[in-house]
């Protein structure tokens, strides 16, 4: 409903526009731009697909092939659906105002799918907490990036991160529960041998003294 909702006020330059615009101008280009501009750069294709692409590789080979699938169509997904959206709302950038087709960020959606997909892929084989939340500031770095250098308003940013969150909620789910489908344990290992070993010593123990 959010995202409906800064779409609108996009599409019919609503009075939301007002505070998302002077933020923008208060900030913009506070920062050099050679360290904003390496920030954005996190959210480009040829920086982000790579992590996804070896995450999707290393949950394949561990058995969570339909995990490593999910996360791979919701990337194809964010092109499918932010290149309409912009030519749809044709909002024209911070800095390029006659320029047009900045909102959602797409640096931003990528990065997030990106990143965050492939914390998730991998966080099942991992004890240590760090891949969500390391995946989420490199996310927002790149939105940080892109705000500050003038490449996109901060209602591109929020909007695309609400775009996506339904995208990573289905490959969060897919990271929980597409082991147990294909077979797998819990982390996407093998059964436990000994436990079956334990509970057939169990078995015979049982039978010797009947017997």
């Amino acid at each position: 409903m959010l995202f409906a909702l800064i779409t609108w006020q996009v599409l019919v330059s609503g009075p939301l526009l007002v505070p998302d615009e002077a933020f923008s101008r208060a900030v913009v280009r506070s920062v050099p731009d050679s360290v904003t501009e390496r920030l954005s750069d996190l959210g480009n294709i040829p920086v982000a697909l790579p992590v996804l692409v070896l995450a999707m590789a290393y949950a394949a080979w561990r058995g969570r092939r339909r995990a490593a699938l999910t996360a791979g169509s919701a990337m194809i997904a964010v092109p499918a659906l932010v290149v309409p959206l912009k030519e749809w709302t044709a909002r024209p950038g911070p800095l390029e105002p006659w320029a047009a087709g900045y909102f959602p960020s797409g640096h931003t959606a990528t990065s997030l799918v990106a990143y965050v997909g492939a914390a998730l892929l991998i966080a099942p084989f991992t004890r240590r907490r760090w891949p969500v939340p390391l995946a989420l500031a490199l996310a927002g770095l790149t939105a940080v990036g892109l705000i500050l250098r003038g490449f996109h308003w901060p209602l591109d940013v929020v909007a695309s991160a609400l775009m996506c969150t339904p995208l990573l909620l289905v490959v969060r789910r897919a990271t929980r529960t597409g082991g147990r489908r294909e077979g797998d344990g819990a982390d996407g290992q093998e059964p436990d041998r000994e436990v079956r070993g334990d509970a057939g010593r169990e078995v015979d123990q049982e039978a010797d003294r009947a017997g």
